[in-house]
């Protein structure tokens, strides 16, 4: 399992891009800490229902990408890896995954009512 050089580029590619846009709607030091993350949380929140299909790929893809660096920020040893059927997650010490990109997709369809909260903010509480 783990992932190639290449996809792991993009991944943080998309997450710097994310940091950059968002640091500019948000007006606030945007990073990878648990304020940027709050924050996040609640801008998937207002995209909702805002986003057609192909718009929709492409934030799972940028936020996803972002909130997993934000994990990896937070929990020490914590990597991008692929589970046994290929998704791209976190890997913990311990064994279990965290997969932001499927958080992200899941707040966008059910929202925060729907009792999934974004990977990245359950790590900071």
């Amino acid at each position: 399992m783990g992932l190639d050089a290449q996809r792991l580029e993009m991944i943080r590619a998309n997450a710097a891009f994310a940091i950059g846009e968002l640091a500019d709607l948000s007006g606030m030091d945007f990073g990878l800490d648990a304020a940027s993350v709050a924050w996040t949380e609640g801008f998937i929140e207002r995209q909702r229902g805002a986003l057609d299909v192909d718009g929709a790929s492409g934030i799972v893809n940028v936020l996803g990408s972002y909130l997993g660096e934000a994990v990896i920020a937070a929990v020490p040893g914590a990597h991008w890896d692929t589970d046994a059927d290929g998704a791209i997650g976190i890997a913990f010490a311990g064994g279990d995954m965290a997969f932001p990109f499927a958080k992200v997709g899941k707040q966008l369809d059910d929202g925060l009512e729907g009792g999934d909260r974004s990977s990245a903010s359950t790590t900071y509480a």
